[in-house]
C-alpha cells in the first residue's frame, strides 16, 4: 500500500528562454511522491509540469485538481488512465511515479541507455532572441559537436532568420537542421515561406501555422517542399478516434510527442502506434520538465528504437534542477548509473 504526497517546486531558468509565447524565467512544477506505508524509503517520484500558456489541463485550480486525482490514485492503488485522459501532465506525473515505485529503482526501463551503455542522440536548441544572440547560440552548439540543431523562428525578421540558417548550412553542409515556427506563420504566407526555406535542406518545420486549422494544415502538408511536423496540433486530442481522424485528415510527415502535453506515456504510445500504421514519422521531446520528468521521458524513449535525434536536451536549463545523473556528451544524452541522485527531501532543493 502507498500514500501520495505533492510537493510544489519553482524551477528558475539560468537565463531567460525566449519562445513565440513570451519569455520564460521560471517554471512551476509539482512533484508527486508515492510512499510505501510500511517502508518510507520505498518511494516513487513523478513530475507534473504543465505550461500555463500551452497545456490543455492547466488552470487556476490545477493544484486542487492534482490533489483530487492523487486521492483517487491512493484509494484505488493504481493510476486510472481513462479518467486522466484529459489531464496529460497529471497523468504523466502519476504514471511515472507509479513506474518508479514499482521498479523501486531509478532504472525505470531496462535498456542500454538506462544501464549507462548508450546515449540518446538529441538536437541542440537555439532559443529565440536577437540575431547576434541566436548566431552565438548556433556557434556554441556547433563547437560542442551537435549534428542536429533546431532553431526557433518567429522572433526576428524572417529574412534575418534565413540569413542565420544559411550561415549554419554553409558552414556545416551535412548538419541536420530543424526549425520550429510554433504556429507563427499566417496561412496565406506559409506556402511562400516554406518555399524559401526549402533550398536550405531543412529536415522539418514544426507547426508552421497555429493549431486547429486542419484543412489549411492538410493543404500545406500535401504541397510542402519540406517535411512538416505537428506539435501544438496534438494538444487537447485525447481519444484514439480523435487522434486517428486528425492524422488521417492532415497527413503530416512527422508528429512530435511530449508526454506532459500529449497524453502521458500511455497517450503517446497511442500516437506512435497510429503514426506507424499511417507511415508518419515521429520523435520525442521534453516540455521543459526538470530532471525528474526528463529522466522518465528519456528512459521510455530509449525503449522505442527511434534512430532520429530526440528533443531531450533541456535538463541543463535550470539553476535549481534536482540532481539526477543525466549529462550531455557531444550530441547525446547519457544516464550515469553511478551518478548523483536526490539525497534529501525534495522541499530542500530550492
Amino acid at each position: 500500500m502507498f500514500t501520495t504526497e505533492i510537493i510544489p517546486h519553482t524551477l528558475r531558468f539560468k537565463q531567460p528562454a525566449g519562445t513565440s509565447r513570451g519569455v520564460y524565467r521560471e517554471h512551476r512544477v509539482w512533484y508527486v511522491l508515492f510512499r510505501n506505508n510500511n517502508d518510507p524509503s520505498h518511494m516513487g517520484i513523478g513530475e507534473c509540469a504543465p505550461l500555463p500558456d500551452l497545456s490543455c489541463d492547466y488552470d487556476d485550480n490545477y493544484a486542487e485538481t492534482l490533489s483530487r486525482f492523487c486521492r483517487i490514485t491512493e484509494e484505488q492503488q493504481q493510476v486510472e488512465t481513462e479518467l486522466l485522459r484529459r489531464y496529460p501532465s497529471i497523468l504523466f506525473g502519476l504514471e511515472t511515479a507509479l513506474r518508479h515505485y514499482l521498479q523501486h529503482s531509478w532504472q525505470l526501463w531496462n535498456s542500454p541507455f538506462s544501464r549507462g551503455e548508450e546515449g540518446i542522440p538529441i538536437n541542440g536548441l537555439i532559443w529565440m532572441g536577437s540575431f547576434d544572440r541566436m548566431k552565438q547560440q548556433a556557434k556554441n552548439l556547433l563547437e560542442k559537436g551537435f549534428r542536429c540543431i533546431k532553431l526557433k523562428i518567429g522572433a526576428i525578421d524572417f529574412d534575418q532568420e534565413l540569413e542565420l540558417l544559411r550561415y549554419i548550412r554553409i558552414s556545416h553542409p551535412s548538419l541536420t537542421l530543424r526549425v520550429d515556427a510554433n504556429g507563427g506563420f499566417a496561412p496565406q504566407e506559409a506556402g511562400e515561406k516554406l518555399q524559401r526555406l526549402a533550398p536550405l535542406k531543412i529536415h522539418s518545420i514544426e507547426q508552421p501555422i497555429r493549431a486547429g486549422q486542419w484543412e489549411e494544415m492538410a493543404r500545406l502538408c500535401n504541397a510542402t517542399p519540406l517535411p512538416i511536423a505537428l506539435d501544438e496540433e496534438l494538444i487537447g486530442i485525447h481519444y484514439p478516434d480523435e487522434k486517428r481522424r486528425l492524422l488521417e485528415t492532415i497527413q503530416p510527415q512527422y508528429i512530435i510527442l511530449k508526454p506532459s502535453l500529449h497524453g502521458g506515456i500511455s497517450g503517446c504510445n497511442e500516437w506512435i502506434a497510429l503514426a506507424r500504421k499511417l507511415g508518419i514519422g515521429w520523435w520525442i521531446t521534453s516540455a521543459l520538465e526538470s530532471n525528474i520528468g526528463l529522466n522518465s521521458i528519456a528512459q521510455w524513449c530509449a525503449t522505442l528504437g527511434n534512430p532520429l535525434p530526440q528533443g531531450l536536451g533541456t535538463g541543463s536549463l535550470y539553476l535549481n534542477n534536482l540532481p539526477l545523473p543525466l549529462e550531455i556528451r557531444d550530441d547525446s544524452l547519457w544516464f550515469k548509473t553511478s551518478g548523483n541522485f536526490p539525497d534529501k527531501p525534495l522541499q530542500e532543493y530550492g
